[in-house]
């Protein structure tokens, strides 16, 4: 328990589901590939039927158990556990990325696998991997989910994502399936709210904000949506507030509109500044783009991203940026923080931005679309 507990101040976390949302990066799958797919990752039976040493290099020839076809592979760190490992007859395992030459299957250095069918989830974490992977053993259960409150849809997503049977339990389309990144995120809202109680949870706002929209509306070529109107209103009146600082979730999936809502709370916020946080380069991108096709001409947007940055960041209206932002020097005053989450982003990097513009006791209004 003393280790675990160590291991847990390492990857600064505290709760059950601050570990059980420590999400595999990828997976190594042994299962045995039931055809040839170039270009990917292939496990296949094979059969040595020659080998040689060539400029330090050890050349294998395998013929496929599956289909009989020969594939050759050159190992360029060898030792002479290679040199026994694949003597000529010895049938093997092996995983790699296969590619074809003129014809011919070629596998450079690929791993002799000795567990078939075994899914090994990823992790990026400080830790080694037998350590997180320890941790998860231990802690991650049907039954200990259940005790932290989560429903049968929750523990399901989160037993398949660190115990899966299958790649087609976690994958769609070679990305992971929308409905287990929604359950994660409400996950992780529902931690952040367990942590809360007990804590003070309302703060003043460094000032209200009563920003007209109209200039934005008006040269917009098209209309906004009822839905779209309903929030902005929402938004509207939590901005006006001053004695409480706003702390908002605007849920949409990808092309719900969030775009216009995000630019029509940077309209409220006016004349004081916005923050907005997006997590890919990409995205920020893509917003910025908007931001200044959209806004009206006198919005100054800055964008702020690792190696680039577009407009002067600290004299504008808007600043569109990435976790670069976390590491700037000095970041204007503002007054409205916002956080676009088209994937999972950490709370404490959240928390990292709005606690950079925050003055004493009164803190920014927050907005987080997801």
């Amino acid at each position: 328990m003393e280790e675990a507990k160590q291991l847990f101040k390492k990857l600064k976390i505290h709760t059950l589901l601050d570990l059980a949302l420590i999400t595999p990066i990828s997976y190594n799958d042994t299962t045995l590939s039931t055809s040839l797919e170039l270009g990917k990752i292939n496990t296949l039976e094979v059969k040595v039927v020659d080998s040689s040493i060539y400029g330090g290099k050890l050349r294998v020839t395998f013929n496929l158990t599956q289909s009989g076809r020969r594939l050759s592979s050159t190992f360029f760190r060898v030792s002479p556990y290679h040199y026994k490992l694949f003597e000529i007859g010895s049938q093997h395992v092996i995983q790699g990325k296969l590619e074809e030459y003129k014809g011919y299957l070629q596998m450079s250095q690929p791993k002799s696998i000795k567990q078939i069918g075994k899914i090994t989830p990823k992790y990026k974490t400080v830790l080694k991997e037998s350590e997180i992977a320890a941790l998860i053993e231990m802690y991650i259960s049907e039954q200990n989910l259940y005790n932290e409150g989560l429903d049968s849809k929750e523990v399901a997503t989160l037993m398949h994502l660190h115990f899966p049977k299958s790649m087609e339990e976690v994958y769609e389309n070679g990305s992971l399936k929308k409905e287990f990144i929604a359950v994660l995120k409400f996950v992780e809202a529902y931690n952040h709210l367990k942590k809360l109680r007990g804590k003070r949870v309302d703060f003043p706002a460094l000032t209200a904000l009563k920003g007209k929209i109209e200039p934005l509306i008006e040269r917009l070529p098209f209309s906004l949506t009822k839905e779209q109107n309903e929030v902005i209103a929402q938004i509207q009146e939590d901005l006006q507030n001053e004695e409480k600082a706003t702390k908002r979730m605007v849920v949409g999936d990808v092309g719900s509109g969030k775009t216009m809502v995000i630019l029509a709370s940077v309209m409220m916020a006016l004349p004081q500044k916005s923050i907005l946080m997006a997590p890919t380069s990409l995205l920020a991108l893509q917003l910025y783009e908007e931001a200044k096709k959209y806004l009206p001409s006198g919005v100054k947007v800055a964008l702020v991203m690792q190696g680039k940055e577009e407009g002067e960041y600290l004299e504008a209206d808007f600043i569109i940026g990435t976790h670069a932002l976390l590491y700037k020097e000095q970041l204007p005053d503002a007054s409205l923080v916002m956080v676009d989450e088209q994937h999972r982003f950490g709370t404490k990097q959240r928390a990292s931005l709005e606690t950079l513009v925050s003055k004493g006791d009164k803190k920014p209004h927050f907005i987080q679309f997801s």
